[in-house]
């Protein structure tokens, strides 16, 4: 298929020289697409804003009621969606629908939200003068939108920014622009107006165009640590809003008193599935020195038995990378890790799956040191390194290390050492006796330290993000 930009309610052509393929079998083209540039931008921010007036002063329940048609489109077609986030991004058949129902049931909930912008009515200090507080959009958002999700992640972008009254422009992702371009003819056929969404296909050039728009008034974007700190000092010298979302090298401790069967479950889950590309996965494993040898016997076998292969395959558990990038990313780090000491005791190779894809086996790699690459940077693969700690404290110290502070969970028979996990880790989202990976949309999500910056996404703090307070007084 040939994809368009989207700018004004209208399809933009272009060159399409770009191309994303399908990581089970890289002989298929899913999409062909332009690579935009400052042109397309321009042009973009430039009916976003004109359509911001008229969008922001709707009756709210315009906005919910196109919000929730968007959403029953997406469950309509949550088939044929979820087989094309598949094909495109690697996730298994099951993963890929569950994804495209996230993103449906994000715009239903927003569809409630945008009736719901919250004001405050205040006593003033003064005699005969009433005080109120009203929230209202910030104006021209633009979303810079990552490929692991190449759907949910542009819904709990653009689903607030659209209930709350924005107009916005989306970068999405170009190893995945074919999912995001599907979103984005739903919301059109929906009957958006011209304008109010707009989407510019390309490389990161045009990401750089839409943090230096001087009508675009905010940014959120998910990505690198390193893009992200390039996006907030761009986007901060003109004043403009940022929100990040960073990625995590996310600890699961893992004691001597836990369940043995369902640490392992917990942390092949939160290591392996949806082929570690989560930045909530739980790369980095430590284990209580008394348990440690069986949990990484446990965990090596289990690995060992996951089924690799096409992402539209029934019995699939681990589809491919998504790119030649990621897939080379995760084969050098594996070299780095046994470089650098780690025992590699189950997969971590390169495997053939009767077609030509980006297949390797889930990685475990064994009593590496904390300080190890592998334990510092975030790989973004089936990568798990395992780390002993010789108590609960050594462990809590282990989960605290780094500059990531995403997700982080504790799996325990102790009600006291889970509520003081629960309070002392330094991260943004604590799970007890879950996998690492795996949020609810209409709570918060982000992280501390370098994982996140800005106010919060999804669910009731959205609000934060995508509306500006005003303050009026009112006399007589």
């Amino acid at each position: 298929m040939n994809l368009t930009h989207m700018i004004g309610g209208e399809r933009r052509e272009g060159d399409a020289s770009l191309e994303s393929r399908n990581p089970s079998n890289t002989d298929e083209v899913v999409a062909r697409f332009p690579a935009g540039g400052q042109q397309e931008v321009d042009d973009a921010a430039a009916a976003a804003r004109a359509a911001f007036p008229a969008w922001s002063m709707a009756s709210p329940e315009v906005r919910a009621d196109l919000l929730e048609k968007i959403a029953a489109t997406i469950f309509e077609r949550a088939d044929q969606l979820g087989e094309l986030l598949s094909r495109e991004e690697g996730k298994t058949r099951a993963e890929g629908k569950g994804e495209v129902m996230r993103a449906a049931r994000i715009f239903r909930y927003f569809g409630g939200e945008a009736l719901r912008r919250h004001g405050q009515t205040l006593e003033s200090t003064r005699p005969d003068l009433d005080v109120a507080t009203y929230r209202e959009a910030v104006g021209v958002i633009g979303l810079i939108t990552p490929w692991n999700f190449p759907i949910a992640i542009p819904a709990w972008k653009a689903a607030p920014a659209l209930a709350f009254g924005n107009t916005v422009v989306m970068k999405p992702a170009n190893v995945t622009p074919a999912t995001a371009a599907a979103l984005a003819d739903i919301i059109a056929e929906c009957g958006m107006p011209p304008g109010v969404f707009n989407m510019v296909l390309g490389r990161g050039n045009v990401g750089q165009a839409l943090v230096d728009h001087p009508d675009v008034d905010a940014i959120s974007f998910t990505g690198s640590q390193v893009t992200g700190a390039k996006v907030a000092e761009r986007a901060m010298k003109r004043q403009a809003r940022v929100q990040l979302e960073m990625g995590g090298k996310n600890p699961l401790v893992v004691l001597a008193d836990a369940d043995l069967d369902k640490a392992v479950n917990i942390a092949l889950d939160g290591g392996f599935f949806q082929t570690g590309q989560r930045c909530t996965a739980s790369s980095r494993v430590i284990v209580e020195n008394a348990i440690h040898d069986k949990f990484v016997e446990a965990l090596a076998e289990k690995a060992k038995a996951l089924v690799i292969g096409p992402a539209l395959d029934d019995g699939t558990q681990v589809g491919p990378a998504s790119s030649e990038q990621q897939f080379a990313q995760n084969i050098d780090y594996i070299k780095i890790a046994t470089g650098e000491g780690g025992k590699l005791v189950a997969g971590g190779q390169e495997i053939t799956c009767g077609t030509p894809g980006y297949y390797m086996s889930p990685a475990l790699l064994a009593d590496t040191d904390p300080d190890m690459r592998i334990n510092r940077e975030e790989v973004f693969g089936p990568v798990v390194s395992t780390v002993r700690a010789k108590d609960y404290d050594a462990a809590l110290a282990l989960a605290n290390q780094g500059e990531f502070g995403l997700s982080a969970g504790i799996v325990t028979t102790s009600l006291a050492k889970s509520r003081h996990f629960r309070k002392h880790v330094r991260a943004g989202m604590v799970m007890l006796n879950l996998p690492t990976a795996g949020v609810d949309y209409h709570v918060p999500f982000g992280g501390m330290r370098r994982s996140s910056y800005g106010a919060r996404e999804q669910g009731f703090a959205a609000v934060e993000f995508y509306t500006q307070i005003k303050t009026v007084y009112t006399g007589d």
